[in-house]
């Protein structure tokens, strides 16, 4: 498993993406999993699935820079937490490579996603008409992506059900740069927040990524 890319987002706040190299076995040697992740993993299908569940965690390992066995569970809305260390994290992943973003301090959302021309045919149920409007021409399919991933990072930053992409997200206008930030608003009724949404492209992948700074 090869570090293809780090970035310190700040002291208490960074995300990793790896490189998926290792046969299956070889991902497992690297965990300590107790017998209750060993029968999830027996209900995975077999091949990128398997390879994708493995390879987070064992980047998660890497991130958390200990010997200790890191609990990693999911609670009752699929979001994914430590039980025995503070940190917030995210995980994603797409493909041939892992995401990981990891806090000290900060609740944290991260996606990683193969660019593709398919997004076109969805970019309707995701934006809406004010969202597509700034959307250009040049670069789309990879402003298309940015605008996936910052929805989907802050869809895991939330951690909850039922949140819809394109009637709690909303986007504020912004030009595709190839790296760069810009503002969204999270709105489901009960929580109003903003947050600052960065992005960047790395080997065709677009990586959608935003911490709570107000929880600092």
């Amino acid at each position: 498993m090869a570090l293809a890319y780090h970035r310190e987002i700040d002291r208490n706040t960074s995300f990793a993406i790896w490189k998926i190299e290792e046969s299956a076995d070889e991902l497992l040697a690297q965990l300590q999993l107790k017998e209750h992740e060993l029968s999830y993993l027996d209900t995975l299908i077999s091949g990128k699935r398997n390879m994708h569940w493995l390879s987070t965690r064992v980047l998660l390992r890497r991130m958390m820079d200990t010997d200790n066995y890191i609990d990693c569970k999911v609670d009752s809305s699929g979001k994914p937490y430590l039980s025995n260390f503070p940190h917030h994290i995210s995980l994603s992943h797409s493909y041939d490579y892992a995401a990981v973003m990891v806090s000290k301090s900060k609740a944290v959302g991260i996606d990683i996603e193969l660019v593709k021309d398919k997004i076109e045919r969805i970019a309707h149920k995701f934006l809406s008409k004010e969202e597509l409007d700034f959307i250009q021409d040049k670069n789309r399919i990879d402003q298309l992506y940015v605008a996936w991933c910052a929805k989907e990072a802050i869809y895991k930053l939330h951690g909850k059900k039922n949140i819809s992409f394109l009637g709690h997200i909303k986007l504020e206008p912004f030009e595709y740069e190839g790296s760069g930030s810009f503002d969204a608003m999270l709105n489901t009724g009960t929580r109003h927040s903003k947050f600052k949404v960065h992005y960047e492209k790395f080997d065709g992948y677009m990586i959608g990524f935003v911490a709570d700074d107000n929880e600092e």
